[in-house]
């Protein structure tokens, strides 16, 4: 489970890049809140993520893991292409695809929390 979401994290930070250079090139800076969610939730805490599964196989291993990885990699693509195209059709009738992805992202994260909190122990 490490690995994969190690290299899916890898996906999300050239994404995230790519919209940062762009915003860059056209001096427009609307996409931003897209640029850094994806970095934060997709770089970042799934490296972490991957790097704690990789670290840790019996954590890895888990169903918990699983549902994490299901839950934050459904999720986040869903709310950053709501956002994505709330923020380029300037309208608000997306809000609710947003907060859809918003919520299966964050169960994922809380159940990664949850099963580091009780799951990880010392050797």
């Amino acid at each position: 489970m490490g690995i994969i979401m190690i290299k899916i994290s890898s996906v999300y930070f050239a994404i995230g890049v790519a919209i940062g250079y762009y915003m860059s090139i056209v001096h427009d800076y609307a996409l931003t809140p897209v640029h850094v969610h994806i970095n934060l939730l997709g770089w970042t805490a799934l490296m972490l993520a991957g790097i704690i599964y990789h670290l840790f196989p019996d954590l890895g291993a888990s169903k918990l893991a699983t549902f994490h990885f299901w839950f934050h990699n459904i999720g986040l693509p869903i709310m950053m292409m709501g956002l994505f195209f709330t923020i380029a059709l300037e309208t608000e009738g997306l809000v609710p695809i947003i907060a859809t992805g918003a919520s299966l992202t964050v169960i994922g994260i809380f159940l990664f929390v949850f099963h580091v909190v009780k799951n990880l122990k010392p050797s």
